[in-house]
């Protein structure tokens, strides 16, 4: 009866890991990077890719849909990650904020009002086009520093670079939760 029971938690376990989480199992540093920042990009690219793989075959209307007048689309969110990503690049490695040339970038990272307005319209994949560049750029500079750099403290000296870029993988696990929620309710 136990070798039953344990046999079906196990198989179980296994049908959610493989088809509802899609979750790459094991955490463990992505090769070419310093050991905990490995560790980090394994974390955001398994985010990233249980993200994209809820996403990735919505139509126009799924991508667009918009559960209230106050919500958020499915398509801008994605962008929202992006931008939450492009903002802590330039922050950990350039020391600074968006400037006034990217209030694209800005506006998708607030959302909000004027996004709900303007995101909309372009399909999903425009959207993942946008994320993984700048996932490509995230692990191009991630890839030129070491576990010191990201034990230091960041310009405003009120976080470390490791903070900051846990928080990138926290924000993109939140919404996460979110996309999925909101998925499952495209009419």
């Amino acid at each position: 009866m136990k070798k039953t029971i344990n046999a079906l938690l196990f198989l179980s376990l296994c049908a959610f890991t493989t088809t509802n989480v899609q979750a790459q199992i094991k955490i463990k540093a992505k090769k070419g990077f310093s050991p905990q920042i490995g560790v980090m990009i394994s974390m955001l690219d398994d985010l990233k890719t249980r993200i994209t793989n809820r996403v990735e075959n919505l139509d126009q209307a799924g991508t667009d849909f918009l559960i209230d007048e106050n919500g958020n689309r499915i398509g801008a969110m994605i962008l929202h990650l992006a931008a939450t990503e492009k903002y802590y690049q330039l922050y950990t490695f350039e020391g600074r904020v968006f400037n006034d040339d990217e209030a694209d970038w800005d506006m998708a990272q607030t959302l909000g009002p004027k996004a709900r307005a303007e995101l909309v319209g372009k399909p999903i994949k425009h959207y993942l086009k946008i994320w993984d560049e700048v996932r490509k750029e995230t692990k191009r500079l991630l890839k030129s520093k070491d576990d010191k750099w990201f034990a230091d403290m960041t310009k405003y000296n009120n976080m470390n670079n490791h903070w900051a870029w846990y928080h990138v993988m926290e924000h993109q696990a939140n919404h996460m939760g979110q996309i999925a929620f909101i998925s499952k309710r495209i009419k």
